[in-house]
């Protein structure tokens, strides 16, 4: 990815459920880069605030972005920054789209999207292209009622029978297992939403379908706060306290001195996997697997912490 930013202009506003919020964003000069379903953008809102949102919006429209952001009760920063400090007008930087949650439109068989509250928000810029191109394809959207979920009746007037709720106040529940097993011989998975629910569909996924026909991707905030440690970089020879509440990649950027690439900034990209020379990491990344994590080798500084009081990176 392209690390410059563009200027966008914040055109629009509106609320798309009690607690998401819709943003249209415009260019404020020149065009906006192309972009596939799944694709995703990162917000900078202050030069150590940074969060990745999934587009929502057409494709093949490239006259404005849109994103859906939802107001998290318990918010580090990125949400409550954009709902409580962006306004229409206000100008902000993104950077070009990036994706690591691909629509397979090679695959011809059966498509099953399965989201979880906001993770319907990847599944929105899939929709027109599935469309077009004729894929098979069911969407399966895990809510907690009607009156919180967003977009639901413009998906019930586009979809038809092609949707299917599964509302938890009215005690509906999918049976990932089941579905995917209905499937087996033909389809793709693909998922986004809570970590249960991507753990449960990853899970039957990767054992009835294989990892090549199981996607994810997760853009909720992960846990990253614990005790303080100290990180030492080994390659540029410094040290940096990290505080309870503060990620290893956010001291990094408080201080200025490293450059770091990281698109997702929620252990999902790997692009800020760095090697660990002494100590021990907490791995809270789903990046890595169970093996890799046990290794001890390399880490995810976006959300990762330390087991031991200090780390040496080779940074």
């Amino acid at each position: 990815m392209n690390s410059s930013t563009i200027k966008v202009r914040v055109s629009a506003i509106a609320w798309v459920a009690p607690s998401i919020k819709l943003f249209e964003l415009t260019p404020a000069e020149g065009a906006l880069p192309a972009f596939a379903g799944g694709a995703h953008i990162t917000v900078t809102m202050t030069p150590e605030l940074r969060r990745s949102y999934s587009l929502v919006s057409n494709p093949d429209d490239q006259s404005c972005y849109q994103i859906a952001v939802l107001l998290e009760p318990e918010s580090r920063g990125g949400s409550r920054y954009m709902h409580e400090q962006v306004k229409e007008g206000d100008e902000l930087e993104i950077s070009a789209p990036d994706n690591y949650f691909p629509l397979d439109t090679t695959h011809s068989g059966k498509h099953l999207f399965i989201a979880g509250g906001i993770g319907i928000t990847p599944f929105l810029s899939y929709l027109p292209t599935a469309e077009a191109m004729g894929l098979d394809f069911e969407l399966h959207y895990c809510i907690r009622s009607q009156e919180q979920a967003a977009f639901t009746q413009t998906l019930q007037q586009h979809l038809g029978n092609k949707l299917h709720f599964y509302d938890a106040s009215r005690q509906q529940r999918l049976n990932v297992k089941e579905l995917i097993e209905q499937h087996q011989d033909s389809a793709h998975v693909y998922v986004c939403g809570p970590t249960g629910l991507i753990d449960d569909v990853v899970e039957q996924g990767n054992a009835l379908l294989g990892k090549e026909r199981t996607h994810f991707e997760n853009f909720g905030d992960v846990e990253n706060s614990g005790d303080a440690f100290e990180v030492h970089f080994q390659r540029s020879g410094f040290s940096l306290p990290v505080g309870p509440d503060s990620s290893i990649l956010q001291a990094i950027e408080a201080d200025g001195r490293i450059q770091v690439e990281c698109l997702c900034r929620n252990g999902v990209c790997g692009t800020c996997e760095a090697d660990i020379l002494e100590g021990e990491a907490d791995h809270r990344d789903s990046y890595l697997d169970d093996e890799e994590k046990a290794e001890q080798s390399t880490m995810m500084i976006c959300v990762s912490r330390a087991k031991t009081s200090r780390l040496v990176l080779d940074l």
